[in-house]
């Protein structure tokens, strides 16, 4: 089918010389044998629907549903104009494009019409006029994502007075909000999302007090008088997230005792979560994330008796979480906010809980309960960035068989990661990062084939390199820095060993030896772009997108999304020693390669000029000999540069001087001008644009600042940053010293700077 919802190919009873009546989706009149009605609903059909088809031959029908196929891009042809008796047409979901023709107002007959859903048709002002003035019997009306851009609003208010169900989601509706639509005696359900080039405000008059379903998200809905929606006492769902409002929530909402579905998320309310709520005891889901609400959570949310879907996360709610009264939840999201104090153990006994996301509250302290291990259903569990200390449940590798995310970094806990992860399990992302956890790395953690993220980093594990983990084929982040891994990485044991790797960070460790050159070798995901500008995430919980810590351009960052084609290598402040791989060169989608200090030896390569898609390249603090080579200046898309503290030649003479030209805030001997302390250290890492890197990691990533050089290396490179990130010219970040600058300095070796420091 177009949609994938369902399949049931009916036509595969249709018989040649069989009668046409018993056929999967045909009713026929008795008495005549006229076809009355033909339901095709995904029944797997694929083709253009053309105007010379013998559907339209049938000129009986009453009813015809031909929703959820793939009809190819076909127009919807003038000729279902000539089906006169018909009262329902369904064409949702079955690939029809262009206008929808003026013929569909012909037919006066119709009780319901649904062409939602489609690849863009269009519905003119003519049109759309012609079957208001038409239609007058019409009860279900859903034009939903039909471009209805050029369509008057206050034209809606024309419709049948018999209309009970009115969709217009997605139409590109623009212009005054049509607020005398609730005027419609019978009306029952309105969808109006995702019109959000409306203007004005919600009527404060004159509503219809049949409404029991209203879905007005992102409509671009101002403040109003919202207290008025108190006298719809008949309403079950109400939709007005992602608007413009404000103020508190109207204490007439009390009346609204039949609610199941309350959401108003993503708009400005503040004040406290009114304790009236929680008399609504019909209500199932409650869901106001992405406002300004502070004070406590009222207790009485807790104790209704039917509430699965409670999502307050991204306000600034403090206090204590209250017990659960109920077992009913299936979906809690407190994240974002100030709350304080023990997880209730109540929250442990909610067996039916599937996402469970309370991360971010920094001050939520106490051990995580072993009751966890009841939860057989969970999916999600996201208790990072908190307080929380004690061991972690040994369980949690094997609990459920369903969990795709395990995020508990950032936190105190301490003992050892859970030894045993059982097999078939559902885990996507496993973090850890950011806690005190010692031991090793359990070997078990290759029964974790779906895993796509593995981070592990600033813990305290003591460990050689888990080669085990090459075996997990869809492994695409492996994080391990700051740790204490040491030996040698002798590169790869199997065949395909981390192909579908994009960040490989095992940075700060004491790692010995050269660099693993294997690795190199294996590394596909490295080798090719990717052009997908998509946001890792999980599969099996598809609202859920990745995030990570890591040193970015220089800068501590967290990214709390990560776009799928980046791709970094970090090796940094470990013990390799040797030269650098004339095989690196093979990983040419790299956009950061940091091998800074280290002990590595001999001239740079002059074939890391073909990896022309670095953004970043930090070789630093290492015994590299010899000239800069030329190739480097073919790096155009190189942002940051850092050279210093190595034995090279020449530096800035090996460069032509124009790759400086035009940058006045530039400073060093090579441009004439000095670098001063005040100068450069007037300019802090929040005076970055963090535009360039908005496409590769989405919105709300923090800046931390990491010194990456000493002495006037440290000024002149804050000092150009300044500039490259300011005035986006030139493409080089110049973070180069030369020796004559530094003749006393001396390689240091995991000292003040160091990259992926460990938390406080």
């Amino acid at each position: 089918s177009a949609s994938g919802r369902c399949q049931h190919p009916k036509t595969e009873s249709w018989k040649e010389g069989t009668d046409c009546c018993l056929w999967d989706g045909v009713s026929c009149d008795m008495k005549t044998g006229h076809v009355t009605a033909l339901d095709l609903s995904c029944s797997m059909l694929y083709g253009t629907l053309h105007s010379n088809s013998t559907l339209f031959s049938l000129h009986h029908l009453q009813k015809l549903d031909l929703s959820d196929k793939d009809f190819n891009n076909s127009h919807i042809s003038p000729r279902f104009g000539q089906f006169s008796n018909l009262t329902l047409l369904n064409l949702n979901s079955s690939v029809f494009a262009g206008q929808v023709p003026s013929e569909i107002s012909h037919l006066s007959k119709f009780v319901s019409l649904d062409l939602s859903g489609n690849y863009d048709p269009s519905l003119e002002p003519i049109s759309f006029a012609k079957l208001v003035r038409n239609l007058t019997g019409l009860r279900e009306l859903d034009l939903s994502r039909v471009n209805m851009s050029l369509v008057a609003p206050n034209s809606l208010t024309n419709l049948s007075s018999s209309l009970s169900s009115l969709s217009l989601w997605g139409c590109g509706l623009q212009g005054k909000f049509p607020g005398n639509i609730f005027l419609l005696p019978k009306l029952e359900s309105l969808d109006m999302s995702y019109n959000n080039r409306l203007t004005g405000s919600f009527p404060s008059s004159n509503l219809s007090n049949s409404l029991e379903y209203m879905y007005l998200r992102n409509s671009n809905i101002i403040r109003s008088d919202l207290a008025l929606l108190g006298n719809l006492t008949q309403l079950i769902y109400l939709d007005f997230s992602s608007n413009n409002l404000n103020g508190e929530i109207p204490s007439s909402f009390r009346n609204l005792v039949h609610l199941y579905y309350l959401k108003l998320d993503s708009n400005k309310f503040m004040g406290h979560i009114p304790d009236f709520l929680g008399s609504l005891s019909n209500l199932e889901s409650l869901s106001l994330y992405d406002n300004l609400f502070n004070g406590t959570i009222p207790s009485s949310l807790f104790a209704l008796p039917s509430l699965y879907y409670l999502d307050l996360h991204n306000n600034n709610l403090i206090g204590n979480i209250s017990e659960l009264q109920h077992d009913s939840l299936v979906y809690l999201d407190l994240s974002n906010n100030h709350l304080h104090g023990p997880i209730p153990s109540s929250i442990f006994k909610q067996e039916n809980l599937e996402v469970l996301i309370l991360a971010s509250n920094s001050k939520l302290t106490g051990e995580i309960s072993s009751s966890i291990c009841k939860l057989r259903f969970l999916r999600l569990l996201d208790l990072s960035n908190n307080s929380l200390s004690g061991s972690t449940p040994l369980c949690l590798g094997n609990f459920s068989n369903m969990l795709s995310v395990l995020h508990l970094g950032m936190n105190n806990l301490q003992g050892t990661i859970p030894s045993i992860f059982s097999k078939n399990n559902s885990l996507e992302y496993l973090n850890l990062n950011g806690n005190e956890l010692e031991g090793k790395i359990p070997p078990s953690i290759i029964s974790c084939t779906l895993l796509e993220v593995l981070d592990l980093g600033n813990n305290k594990i003591e460990d050689t390199f888990p080669y085990f983990l090459e075996t997990l084929p869809k492994l695409q982040i492996l994080v391990l820095k700051s740790n204490k891994l040491q030996g040698f990485v002798k590169g790869p044991t199997t065949y395909n060993s981390f192909s579908k790797l994009q960040i490989f960070d095992i940075s700060d460790n004491n790692f010995s030896e050269s660099l693993p050159t294997g690795y190199f070798n294996s590394l596909e995901a490295m080798m090719t772009l990717d052009q997908n500008m998509i946001y890792m995430g999980a599969i099996n919980y598809s609202s859920y997108v990745y995030s990570i810590e890591m040193i970015w351009k220089g800068v501590k960052t967290k990214f709390m999304k990560i776009q799928s084609t980046i791709r970094v290598l970090d090796l940094s402040n470990n013990n390799f020693t040797g030269e650098i791989p004339k095989v690196i060169e093979k990983l040419k989608a790299l956009q950061q390669l940091n091998l800074s200090h280290n002990s590595l030896t001999g001239h740079i390569q002059s074939s890391l000029g073909n990896l022309t898609n670095l953004e970043s390249l930090d070789l630093s603090s290492n015994l590299l000999t010899g000239r800069i080579p030329m190739q480097l200046e073919g790096l155009t898309f190189l942002a940051i540069l850092n050279l210093s503290h190595n034995q090279l030649e020449e530096q800035f003479n090996t460069f032509n001087a124009n790759l400086f030209e035009g940058n006045l805030g530039l400073c060093g001997f090579q441009v004439l001008k000095e670098c001063y302390d005040d100068e450069a250290l007037s300019l802090s890492p929040s005076s970055f644009n963090e535009e360039d890197d908005s496409t590769l990691f989405g919105e709300g990533f923090g800046w931390k600042a990491v010194t990456m050089g000493y002495g006037c290396g440290f000024v002149f490179g804050v000092a150009t940053g300044y500039v490259v990130f300011r005035t986006k010219k030139p493409s080089w970040f110049l973070r180069m010293v030369e020796d004559k600058w530094n003749l006393n300095s001396k390689k240091t070796k995991k000292n003040v700077g160091r990259y992926g420091a460990r938390r406080n």
